[in-house]
């Protein structure tokens, strides 16, 4: 449970370094790139992937999307904190393992039960519910539902993406990582270069050092969730609950006592269900 805990906490303080960044005046997007350089290194050093040849037979099908969908996501997701906060932000990107549930429901032929069912509808009404609705927002401030959802749908892609290429046996996954790692930072520079250049935005120094510390909290996240499954191989759904129920919690938490987030009746009720949800998915 302790790795369930550090993960946790390093999942909360990615999105915790974000706002922080914001509210600081720094740039936070430009602070995203630079969390993938020390991802790699950190993938290089604590991971040791074998490093193999890149060649035609690598399931490219799969790298490229998911190398450009980090990125964008981890995008989606400061936008998300911006305009909507840590607490609906969480719930959206906790939530979207039903879209791989699914998926996997649709096309891989698996079986599900009716509680999924019932688990995924409860967390449909979970981030309606978070995300919440007040008319009294101005236009321009509606964004603020716009990129949960993007969250929402791209996490989901990248889960079903990430367990297509845990499929492929050719390559082992910390390989195919470390190759998804390396495209991901260079659609991240691509991104940095049209900051820098298009939109003429000075070069941030202090998004540098903020994105680095991101990295290494995002890498624990990774890391220790991947410890958790391996420390409890028979309690795999121990580790999903607690995983997402840890977060979506803390993630409240966070919000509320660090960042003031005013939570409406109908938010609370949205984390409640997405609790619920998650806990109908794992045991029932």
């Amino acid at each position: 449970m302790l790795y369930i805990l550090i993960s946790v906490l390093c999942s909360v303080t990615v999105a915790i370094i974000i706002k922080l960044a914001k509210l600081r005046g720094i740039n936070y997007l430009q602070l995203l790139v630079w969390n993938y350089p020390i991802a790699l290194l950190m993938t290089y050093l604590v991971l040791k992937p074998e490093i193999v040849s890149w060649t035609s037979d690598l399931p490219w099908n799969l790298y490229l999307p998911l190398g450009f969908l980090l990125p964008f996501i981890f995008i989606c997701i400061a936008m998300s904190i911006r305009y909507g906060g840590i607490v609906k932000t969480e719930v959206a990107q906790r939530l979207s393992l039903f879209i791989p549930l699914i998926a996997a429901y649709l096309w891989m032929d698996e079986k599900m039960e009716s509680s999924k069912f019932i688990g995924i509808a409860v967390g449909i009404l979970a981030i309606v519910f978070s995300i919440g609705w007040n008319k009294k927002i101005q236009n321009d401030s509606k964004k603020f539902w716009f990129f949960p959802v993007l969250v929402f749908v791209g996490m989901g892609i990248i889960d079903i993406i990430f367990k297509r290429i845990a499929q492929h046996q050719e390559v082992t996954y910390m390989s195919s990582l470390w190759i998804v790692f390396i495209i991901a930072l260079g659609f991240a520079l691509l991104f940095l270069s049209y900051l820098l250049l298009i939109r003429k935005e000075p070069f941030d120094k202090k998004a540098l050092l903020y994105g680095a510390v991101l990295g290494l909290f995002n890498f624990g996240n990774i890391v220790f969730y991947m410890k958790a499954h391996r420390a409890l191989p028979e309690s795999p759904s121990l580790v999903f609950t607690g995983m997402n129920i840890g977060v979506i919690s803390v993630g409240a938490l966070a919000g509320v006592l660090l960042f003031n987030e005013k939570l409406s009746i109908y938010n609370k009720i949205g984390v409640i269900l997405a609790i619920i949800s998650v806990l109908l998915i794992a045991f029932l």
